[in-house]
């Protein structure tokens, strides 16, 4: 059986690496959201998009994708809910 300590690991490793995903897709839109903008699309700027609809679609996958694993990892250390 494992140890708790291998269990937060594992958590912890999941956690950071999806906050650095996090963090790229926050800033990695700004930062590129000027030469973004000079693609119009139905009148409005690609920036525009990015930041209103993209962004928000890659944090759900991002959440989606921690349920997911802390699923798995839970099953795995026998903790998983009912």
């Amino acid at each position: 059986m494992a140890t708790a300590d291998e269990y937060w690991r594992k958590t912890r490793r999941l956690t950071f690496t999806l906050l650095v995903f996090w963090v790229l897709i926050t800033f990695g839109l700004t930062w590129f959201a000027k030469s973004a903008n000079e693609i119009v699309i139905l009148g409005f700027p690609l920036g525009f998009y990015m930041a209103a609809q993209g962004a928000l679609i890659l944090y759900l996958i991002i959440i989606w994708l921690y349920n997911r694993q802390m699923i798995k990892i839970d099953a795995e250390f026998g903790i998983e809910d009912d």
